[in-house]
C-alpha cells in the first residue's frame, strides 16, 4: 500500500456553516466545497495539500450526531489518500486489521474510502481514500 498524503482532518460538526466560520472568520482560511455524502454533509477547508473537513449529520439519529452527543464536536478523523483502496483492504485484512467494512464505500468528491476500526488503532479512527483519477 502507497500513502500518498494525510488527505484531510475529519471534524464532527453540529453544523458544518457555524463550524466553518471558526476557519474563516478568524483564520485566513476559505470553505471551498460543500457535499452530500448520504446522511452526512461535509465541508472543505483547504490548508496546503491537506483539508479541514467538517462533517455534519443530516438527521438526529446520523452517525455523527450520535457521535457529537456522546463526545461533542471535534476531531474524528485522520484520512489517508491512498492510491489502490482495494489492494490497501486486501493488504490490512491479510495483516488481520479490522476494518468497519470488507469492501470501500462512496465518499465525498467521489472517494473510495474504508475505515480502520478504532479498537486496532489506539482510539483513533483512522479513514483510508482513493480518488477519482481527475481529482
Amino acid at each position: 500500500m502507497k500513502i500518498k498524503r494525510l488527505a484531510h482532518i475529519g471534524v464532527a460538526v453540529g453544523s458544518v456553516d457555524e463550524a466553518a466560520k471558526v476557519y474563516t472568520s478568524m483564520l485566513p482560511l476559505e470553505l471551498t466545497s460543500t457535499e452530500p455524502v448520504g446522511e452526512l454533509v461535509t465541508g472543505f477547508i483547504p490548508v496546503g495539500e491537506t483539508n479541514i473537513e467538517l462533517v455534519q449529520s443530516t438527521t438526529d439519529d446520523g452517525v455523527i450526531a450520535k457521535y457529537v452527543a456522546k463526545k461533542g464536536e471535534g476531531v474524528h478523523h485522520l484520512a489517508f489518500e491512498v492510491d489502490d483502496i482495494v489492494a490497501a483492504i486486501a493488504e490490512l485484512k491479510a495483516k488481520g486489521v479490522p476494518l468497519t467494512s470488507d469492501e470501500p464505500r462512496p465518499g465525498a468528491h467521489g472517494a473510495k474510502v474504508v475505515f480502520l476500526h478504532p479498537k486496532a488503532t489506539h482510539g483513533v479512527l483512522i479513514e483510508l481514500c482513493q480518488y477519482p483519477q481527475d481529482h
